[in-house]
């Protein structure tokens, strides 16, 4: 058991691609944990889409061992975390597992949204912030200029903000030695209730659940039962041990300590984020603060391109669920696209990875909706029904009213792009709350905007209008209420559900005569005409003609009576009225991806 005096528990916290992954690879090799040169880049992020994105997905922890000049051996837990506002709740949750961070920022991309976000995070931790400022070494850099923003920033000295770079190594022993000397010790005593906090969980099939946890007080071994708060369900510990870049097997866990423990646990549902763990020996009487379901806001439907793939689309999301917890699905039938399943993600980017690894890791080429978020709507009777699929609904007489969810966001920019972040703002209906300066070139403006309007194509607009150079960050403040309707479109007459849309009144308009252009020119031509409708209800908006496939049945005539050609063309007419009360339109795929690429 390691004295507590000699345990950091520290986290690294930066925004997307400022060298977080790369600072942990330096770290690791300067205290011998991995040979210099002999392992491969960001050995972290062990997932292909990690490293092909540059971005962290899943939260890692590793223990490190580093003997200090005088002497003394120190115990490194260093707790990773998810870059990216999706896993704003693991990175919360890492963090309520430490007692500092390192707080890293890019020397020519200077404070991003994402780096004030997380700093906030880490202060409402009450954790001690070591500043870096990283990629010291480009041709665009300026070190000096980045430190000076960084030390008004957290209100710190300007000496203590440390210049390195990841890449060369540089500064790197600085690192290590403000660790051991700034961030304070773990406190709890091993003789006090058993108190983890999980902060991350994985499934091994051999092994079940493998949970990942720190200990704030009192001690688990290996034969303890212990207990979950959150869902009550009670194990019996079979192993437990440390986090090395691989799993070291202990004999026991004790306060300060970080680790994993094993309990034959067969569901990654027991033993949730941010969940404590206690011991039926010596149990503590209430959990740690913060614990929250971690709730899916954004929903889409996937659908195998081949029917026959459904069943494995359903093993392939089983799967999929045992290592992440936050995905949902659900079965669900398209009169257009048949079999498949609603799922819910914390954000557009987890709908991308998921929709990612089903293609890459077992195959499965799939039709993805129109991504959309969770609507409250409330009937006439009083009664709240959530709604999160389009298709779903109710009738519009049945409706009082109906809220959506709000996100608070910030964006920082260069000034000379205020005016057309703002424009872009107003246009989502956004509404201003504040303006920051970060630094005498750079503003943060801070907005209240509909969660529906971030997760379409905001991001992307937001890098056109700002030339690349804005960033953003959000996170979900509550629901509102909104002049919101259910816009259908009809083919011939028949409702094509997995098209429906929920969008603002003073929209439909304009985006359903988009919407019907677009599908004129995606829907191919039939035998008979076909009428293409945007509706709200049962009032027609907007109307497009597909024109049909026509064979001159009168080119055979020459001359005589008109009457002989007028009865061939009534005939033609009512075999195309057969016809059109028979046939059905195929929507091809590319009709689905329609709405995604019409401009708002």
């Amino acid at each position: 058991m390691q004295d507590k005096k000699y345990i950091r528990n520290f986290s690294i916290i930066a925004h997307i691609d400022h060298g977080k992954s790369t600072l942990a690879d330096r770290l690791l090799e300067l205290t011998g944990a991995v040979e210099i040169g002999g392992h491969e880049e960001q050995l972290l992020d062990d997932m292909e889409l990690e490293r092909e994105r540059g971005i962290t997905i899943k939260s890692h922890a590793v223990k490190m061992d580093y003997e200090s000049p005088d002497g003394a051996t120190y115990e490194l837990n260093l707790i990773d975390t998810p870059g990216h506002v999706d896993f704003a709740y693991e990175v919360s949750r890492s963090l309520a597992a430490c007692e500092g961070a390192l707080l890293i920022v890019d020397a020519s991309q200077g404070i991003e949204a994402q780096t004030i976000s997380n700093l906030y995070l880490a202060i409402d931790n009450d954790l001690e912030i070591i500043p870096i400022v990283n990629k010291i070494d480009m041709i665009s850099a300026r070190p000096e200029d980045v430190a000076v923003d960084i030390a008004e920033l957290i209100g710190c000295d300007l000496g203590d903000v440390i210049l390195v770079s990841a890449r060369t190594g540089e500064g790197i022993q600085a690192v290590i030695d403000a660790v051991v000397e700034k961030i304070p010790p773990p406190v709890g005593e091993a003789k006090n209730p058993a108190r983890a906090l999980i902060f991350d969980s994985f499934y091994d099939p051999y092994r079940g659940v493998v949970v990942y946890v720190r200990l704030m007080e009192g001690e688990i071994k290996h034969g303890d039962t212990i207990r979950f708060f959150a869902s009550g369900k009670e194990f019996e510990v079979n192993e437990v041990g440390c986090l090395r870049l691989n799993l070291e097997k202990t004999s026991s866990l004790s306060a300060g300590e970080v680790g994993y423990l094993m309990a034959s646990i067969k569901n990654v549902q027991d033993a949730r984020v941010g969940d404590t763990v206690t011991t039926l020996a010596n149990p503590a009487e209430s959990p740690l603060p913060g614990y929250r379901e971690v709730k899916p806001m954004v929903f889409s439907g996937f659908y195998p391109s081949n029917p026959d793939d459904f069943e494995g689309l359903r093993s392939a999301l089983e799967k999929l669920q045992l290592n992440d917890a936050s995905l949902i699905y659900e079965p669900e039938t398209s009169a257009a696209l048949g079999y498949g399943f609603r799922c819910g993600f914390l954000g557009l980017l987890h709908l991308e990875i998921t929709q990612e690894r089903l293609f890459r890791e077992y195959g499965l080429d799939l039709v993805a909706t129109v991504p959309n978020v969770e609507y409250e709507v409330y009937l006439e009777n009083g009664e709240m029904i959530p709604v999160e699929n389009p298709a779903k609904m109710p009738d519009p007489l049945e409706i009082d009213h109906i809220e959506e969810p709000f996100a608070e966001a910030e964006i920082i920019t260069p000034h000379e792009f205020v005016s057309p972040v703002m424009g872009l703002v107003k246009e989502r209906r956004g509404e201003y709350i504040a303006t920051e300066f970060v630094d005498p070139n750079r503003v943060m403006l801070r907005f209240s905007i509909p969660l529906s309007e971030v997760i379409f194509d905001f991001f992307d607009k937001m890098k056109t209008v700002s030339r690349g150079y804005a960033s953003f960050d959000y996170y979900i403040t509550g629901y509102k209420r909104a002049d919101l309707v259910k816009l259908d479109v009809r083919v011939n007459g028949d409702l094509v559900d997995t098209l429906s849309i929920i969008i603002h009144r003073e929209r439909t308009y304009d985006w359903g005569q988009k919407l019907v252009s677009k599908l004129k020119e995606l829907i191919p031509r039939q035998m008979y005409e076909v009428v293409i409708q945007a509706a709200i209800g049962s009032r027609v908006i907007s109307r497009a003609r597909r024109a049909p496939l026509r064979k001159n049945v009168t080119a055979k005539c020459y001359g005589g009576d008109i009457s002989r050609k007028r009865k061939l063309l009534e005939r033609q007419k009512e075999g195309k009225r057969r016809m059109k009360m028979v046939g059905s339109v195929e929507i091809p795929q590319e009709a689905f991806f329609a709405i995604l690429k019409i401009e708002r």
